[in-house]
């Protein structure tokens, strides 16, 4: 729920996955649930200007927000619980052949209608988003003390790593159970490479997560400049 622009970081990754007409949504709320079920449920109220009437609490909206095709099924699934449980806990909820999921954190310029076809292509369980993660440090060139130029790390310098932006087939949902304790990442995603079930998706665009204060930072920095390169709506 930290704020981008004046949205929660949540907002923006749902309208990634709208721009490409994914509108179903299952949200796998933990800590602070209650704010993330406050903010869906009041939704108008906080994306809307609107008139009201202290007296008679009448409300009269003067816009209309466009996220109308959203539906947003919001599960608390524990304080503490990992991944791989959070997953099992809202199997219920799913669609009973492919689904996607993803980090609460992460963003990027990600065609997911791409990305779900070649899930599709393969025929293994499971596919991640391979990204480049975000430059840290620039590099300083110099000669006898005297600083000749200064370049930012380039993205692509470092290999890929897990972006999120999943796609997986129902017989992962075997591998997990409701016990706090099951990961994602550590354990099953292991055991899936060792069978060979896992693909990566590459992608050779954008991408960016709020792991530090530096992050929110940045991001806050591109979208207010109008360069935020995950809005592809």
């Amino acid at each position: 729920m930290v704020q981008v622009g004046n949205k929660p970081i949540l907002w923006h990754i749902l309208k990634i996955y709208s721009h490409y007409g994914f509108n179903d949504f299952i949200i796998s709320c933990g800590v602070k649930s209650h704010l993330i079920k406050d903010y869906f449920a009041n939704y108008k109220s906080y994306n809307d200007d609107f008139v009201i009437d202290i007296g008679t609490q009448e409300i009269q909206y003067l816009n209309n927000h466009i996220e109308k095709d959203w539906k947003l099924t919001l599960v608390d699934t524990g304080l503490n619980t990992l991944k791989g449980a959070r997953i099992k806990r809202v199997e219920k909820y799913l669609d009973p052949g492919v689904n996607m999921v993803t980090y609460g954190d992460g963003v990027g310029n990600v065609d997911i209608r791409r990305l779900l076809e070649f899930h599709n292509s393969h025929g293994k369980m499971i596919t991640i988003t391979g990204v480049h993660p975000p430059a840290r440090f620039g590099e300083i060139f110099e000669e006898d003390g005297q600083v000749l130029s200064f370049q930012e790390k380039p993205q692509t310098s470092v290999g890929l790593i897990n972006g999120g932006f999943m796609v997986f087939n129902p017989g992962l949902l075997n591998f997990l159970t409701t016990d706090e304790k099951c990961d994602f990442e550590f354990g099953v995603l292991e055991k899936l490479v060792r069978d060979r079930e896992v693909m990566v998706y590459k992608h050779a665009g954008e991408w960016g997560c709020v792991d530090h204060v530096r992050d929110l930072v940045h991001l806050n920095s591109l979208w207010n400049s109008n360069t935020a390169f995950w809005k592809v709506w």
